[in-house]
């Protein structure tokens, strides 16, 4: 989570998420633990599993509700940064429905809907053919004044047409943690409830080959790290089959094969400030993103997956980050002090070193492309 606490937002993230999966309808039984059983060795537990229950059990971070809870209250997203990305998000569902030809009425589904900031924005904001229907995917309790606009789900609806968009969603579903030990061999690393971690078992079967597929670890100094990044290929991919058709797209902070960190990702957010990752359900634990891993995973809906910054997607939309004319200062000062605010909203969105930087992973169903 970059740019002063940008993050990602809980939608019950675990693999298989999506229809029939139940991931996004609450927390399943995770990944076996070294110990073969639900404690771990010592209290310890495998990442992922010690993830899933931090984030998405019965006390879970993204479970709790009432004052001071959601993703606004710990980490500022770009739907939180300015009502610009929503208004870009309205554009591109006019996009959608233009491409699927105008229909009457248009599905907009936003996976790790948080408090439904980015379905309120879209609907105030749009202005294209169709009566837009919202749904919003979470697994947390909704505000305590909803939306009526907005239909409140714990998994997306299946047979959507229009729009599927998930916002700094992959980067909250667990993940195995990989490290090398002195041999240079990859271990699954276990940690305690109070963050401290070791080395466990070696890294085998499906997890091995993804890892020598996308993030290699063999041969790697003592002390490298990769996440293992297969349970979010298996969410999006289940997410995607909801789509009849229309336009997917999750957007998250990433990497890819050439240059993955050396020593992973794995981090947490507290109250707007980035904290050790504890599993203790006090704080959210999140990882960066291997979109290429993700879009390589994901059935063939028409034409090939789009990967591309946040930047050109959204200038794509017609963000534009210029400061207005200094001759406007004197014709209409009021006029120009708002244009100038609204560019510093846009270049904040658009920094390539911040929010601009983030990835977009799209995938056109039935449709035209939309977006460059």
């Amino acid at each position: 989570m970059e740019n002063g606490g940008t993050g990602g937002r809980g939608a019950g993230a675990e693999a298989g998420a999506g229809p029939g999966a139940g991931s996004q309808a609450g927390p399943e039984p995770g990944p076996e633990t070294a110990s073969g059983g639900g404690s771990g060795v010592g209290g310890r537990l495998r990442w992922r599993e010690a993830m899933l229950r931090a984030l998405y059990g019965p006390e879970g971070f993204y479970r709790r509700g009432g004052p001071g809870t959601g993703a606004a209250a710990h980490f500022r997203t770009s739907v939180h940064a300015s009502p610009l990305f929503a208004a870009a998000v309205a554009e591109l569902v006019r996009r959608t429905a233009v491409a699927l030809g105008r229909p009457a009425e248009l599905d907009v589904v936003d996976v790790g809907a948080g408090r439904g900031e980015l379905l309120t924005g879209v609907l105030a904001a749009y202005e294209g053919p169709g009566r837009l229907r919202a749904y919003a995917v979470e697994v947390g309790p909704p505000p305590e004044e909803p939306d009526g606009r907005i239909t409140w789900l714990a998994r997306p609806p299946e047979g959507v047409r229009g729009l599927l968009f998930a916002n700094e969603w992959l980067d909250n579903v667990p993940v195995e943690v990989a490290e090398t030990d002195g041999q240079g061999v990859p271990r699954y690393v276990e940690v305690a409830a109070d963050g401290t971690e070791r080395l466990g078992a070696e890294v085998r079967g499906a997890d091995a080959e993804w890892l020598r597929r996308w993030w290699p670890l063999a041969g790697a100094p003592p002390g490298s790290r990769a996440e293992i990044g297969a349970p979010r290929d298996a969410a999006w991919s289940a997410a995607l089959t909801t789509l009849t058709a229309g336009l997917a797209l999750t957007a998250d902070y990433a990497h890819t094969r050439a240059a993955r960190p050396p020593y992973g990702t794995l981090t947490a957010f507290r109250d707007g400030q980035e904290v050790r990752p504890v599993p203790d359900g006090s704080c959210d634990v999140t990882a960066h993103v291997a979109l290429d891993a993700v879009a390589a995973a994901a059935p063939e809906r028409g034409g090939p997956a789009l990967l591309m910054s946040q930047r050109e997607a959204l200038r794509g939309l017609g963000l534009d980050g210029s400061r207005p004319p200094l001759a406007l200062a004197r014709t209409d000062p009021a006029g120009y002090l708002r244009r100038l605010a609204t560019a510093g909203q846009a270049a904040e969105l658009l920094d390539p070193a911040g929010l601009g930087g983030f990835t977009w992973l799209a995938h056109h169903v039935g449709i035209a492309p939309v977006l460059p």
